[in-house]
């Protein structure tokens, strides 16, 4: 009887060990086919509409000022980089939020996808890593690591070391073109040096960054800040270099 009732105790642990295996094995399947390519799609004729709202400084540098325009990316043709990989250009046009006037051309970058990341060439030819595989909450890496931020002459120091990281993976996200049910956002920085309170009599720098991708869409959501605040020599201002960007996603084509 208790052989028996110690055959049936022992069989039931190895089944319980066997579901708890198979679920894990199943999760990280799961985990690990969910492609960093998926969240940033291209194709020759693909489009993507923004409002952006373009933080610079004015004259004498005193202030920060917002300007409101739409943003047009229009992927082109593909080619193959000088590392054989396939890649696309993407031409980028500017209007008035109201787009009573035309599109004006204003800038191309290269989207690179491949099984492990997706790396973007901006239009002042600094190379980024924005997303890799496997999209998981709380996986890290060094988005940029192939700019020089470095060496003394390199206007892009505050660059330097930025870790970002998956959150908020598979959650629905608000936009312009209403809410995107799956997307992930990858925090870049966020930092304020030294920290504290804004005082106009002390030297401070402020770092942001965040990025929001959908499943099947692309980039549909971005918030990046860099200011200086430089006290001496009089007078204070924003050092030149000082920017912000926001792009909020409208629609895609």
């Amino acid at each position: 009887m208790f052989n028996e009732a110690l055959k049936k105790f022992s069989s039931s642990i190895i089944l319980i060990y066997i579901i708890i295996f198979s679920a894990c094995s199943k999760t990280d399947i799961l985990s690990s086919s969910i492609k960093a390519k998926n969240y940033y799609p291209v194709q020759s004729g693909k489009v993507w509409i923004y409002r952006l709202d373009s933080t610079n400084i004015p004259p004498f540098g005193t202030s920060l000022v917002t300007s409101s325009y739409h943003l047009k990316d229009s992927v082109g043709s593909s080619f193959t980089d000088n590392t054989g990989r396939n890649s696309w250009v993407v031409y980028r046009f500017i209007t008035d939020t109201l787009e009573q006037n035309p599109w004006q051309s204003l800038s191309s970058y290269y989207i690179t996808p491949t099984e492990n990341d997706v790396e973007v060439v901006d239009d002042n030819n600094l190379r980024f890593i924005k997303l890799v595989t496997p999209v998981s909450d709380g996986k890290t890496w060094q988005g940029n690591s192939y700019i020089d931020t470095r060496s003394a002459t390199t206007p892009y120091q505050y660059l330097d070391g930025w870790n970002y990281t998956y959150r908020n993976v598979d959650s629905p996200y608000a936009t312009l073109a209403g809410i995107i049910d799956s997307s992930v956002t990858v925090f870049q920085q966020d930092e304020t040096s030294p920290d504290g309170p804004f005082d106009p009599q002390f030297y401070q720098q402020r770092d942001y960054s965040i990025e929001v991708y959908a499943n099947g869409v692309g980039l549909i959501y971005k918030n990046f800040l860099h200011w200086v605040w430089q006290p001496t020599p009089e007078p204070a201002r924003y050092a030149d270099g000082s920017y912000g960007i926001i792009l909020n996603l409208i629609k895609t084509k």
